[in-house]
């Protein structure tokens, strides 16, 4: 498990699919390997940060 920030990743091999995906803060990302799903996941929190930051 990684972590981004205060979130807690999970990465993990995904059976029916070619890949791995990464879980985190109701979010899934999908990447070919597990650096790949880390790294898109960084980006879907800071969208989701991002969201959260402007609705205040």
């Amino acid at each position: 498990m990684k972590k981004i920030g205060r979130y807690t990743v999970k990465i993990f091999k995904m059976k029916n699919r070619k890949g791995y995906a990464a879980l985190c803060n109701d979010c899934l990302t999908e990447g070919l390997t597990k650096v790949a799903a880390y790294d898109r996941m960084v980006k879907a929190i800071a969208r989701i940060e991002k969201k959260k930051k402007k609705k205040k």
